[in-house]
């Protein structure tokens, strides 16, 4: 028998290779978890999920629920919780810490405050519809469909679980939404003026999120050893930068698809290269970009702020746009953000003739719908190629 100390409770390998779970509980009485585990990771969830009851202060035996719940049947908020502690992703891996803080947001904001204390087998199409009518008049529609698509996910598991006989969750086209931004993406000409009024430390951070086609926690976490301009002129995105509850954490990507060499354009080469010369430390493991404190660069700083009228002391105070807003702005593109760069360097491989596989391999994409949207840009901007042809033709 294999035998786990961790800080809270202990793991325990069975003799039949299943993982048993338990702690001391408030009551100072030994309490084991009401069944075994494949894995040590799962058990280590179960007992996370213990240690969150007694920090909250809503324990009770762990003997004493399972009795309860079977007397009256599980409800949504019970059977919620023990599904985000013991969910896995498609390749069996824990949920990132992102998607997990994501989750558990749109369950305490927007599924559980109605539908938590309804037993499972009470949760019909109709309240579900209802439910969905009322979240829909909050008129958020990205966070709407994720709740619904996350509420559709627990309800299938419990269907799975044979804890109800169908999936309420049938209104076709609820986890789908039209995005509320639509991107135009910026010229060659427009990234030239955006650049140029940048500060010249993160003129390379736009670059490479316009001409690489890097997300910003991508670029964010980049250090010398990434980049490679001595052989092969590409860099290595292996790593990235993402808010959870307001605290940065690196993490790697969500698929395998997410790490992956990036060629830099030719053009961007010598402009890397000063880079590295100029603002970046010598040791292997330094930022390529820095905040204000030495840590990681935040999207606020690059970002800056968009010009404002403001009143202070009672004076009128005109405030211009700083950092990529102002620069945004200085190029006529007001309406352009941060993110949107990505896109348009997307937008400029696919005008290549990248192929699908070429676009989802070097944007890290691991399905090919959203790479689809980038070919579908470029076949747009055809048309615009074709007219100016014509033009030409009638002033030769």
């Amino acid at each position: 028998m294999t035998k786990r100390k961790r800080g809270f409770g202990q793991l325990r390998r069975l003799p039949s290779k299943r993982v048993q779970a338990f702690y001391t509980g408030p009551d100072t009485g030994l309490h084991y978890a009401p069944a075994t585990f494949d894995t040590f990771e799962d058990a280590e969830a179960w007992l996370a999920a213990e240690r969150r009851l007694i920090s909250l202060d809503e324990w009770t035996p762990p003997a004493e629920r399972q009795k309860s719940r079977h007397a009256r049947g599980i409800t949504l908020a019970e059977y919620a919780g023990q599904w985000l502690d013991s969910h896995r992703r498609s390749d069996g891996k824990p949920l990132k810490a992102r998607t997990l803080a994501h989750y558990r947001k749109l369950l305490d904001t927007r599924i559980l405050p109605e539908l938590g204390d309804l037993e499972l087998k009470h949760v019909s199409e109709s309240m579900v519809k209802v439910w969905l009518r009322t979240l829909e008049a909050d008129e958020t529609p990205t966070y709407t469909a994720h709740a619904y698509a996350l509420l559709g996910s627990i309800l299938r598991a419990a269907e799975a679980d044979q804890l109800i006989k169908k999936n309420p969750c049938t209104i076709s086209g609820a986890t789908r939404t039209k995005p509320a931004h639509k991107v135009e993406p910026a010229t060659v000409a427009e990234l030239e003026v955006i650049v140029s009024h940048m500060k010249p430390q993160y003129r390379l951070a736009i670059l490479l999120m316009a001409w690489c086609a890097l997300r910003f926690g991508e670029v964010t976490e980049l250090r010398r050893s990434d980049i490679d301009v001595r052989r092969k002129n590409r860099i290595h995105v292996q790593r990235g930068v993402v808010l959870v509850d307001g605290e940065r954490q690196v993490t790697t990507p969500k698929s395998e698809a997410g790490i992956r060499w990036v060629t830099i354009p030719p053009h961007l080469v010598p402009v890397v290269r000063e880079h590295l010369d100029t603002y970046v430390e010598r040791r292997p493991d330094a930022l390529l970009f820095t905040g204000r404190n030495g840590g990681h660069l935040a999207q606020s700083t690059l970002n800056g702020k968009p010009g404002r009228t403001r009143l202070i002391k009672g004076r009128v105070v005109n405030e211009s746009a700083s950092g990529f807003k102002g620069a945004a702005e200085a190029a006529g593109r007001p309406d352009l953000r941060l993110h949107d760069l990505r896109h348009s360097g997307a937008v400029l491989a696919a005008q290549t003739g990248a192929t699908l596989a070429e676009l989802m391999a070097r944007l890290g994409h691991s399905t090919p719908a959203a790479a689809m949207r980038y070919q579908h840009a470029a076949k747009d901007r055809d048309a615009q190629i074709a007219e100016a042809l014509s033009r030409m033709a009638e002033h030769a």
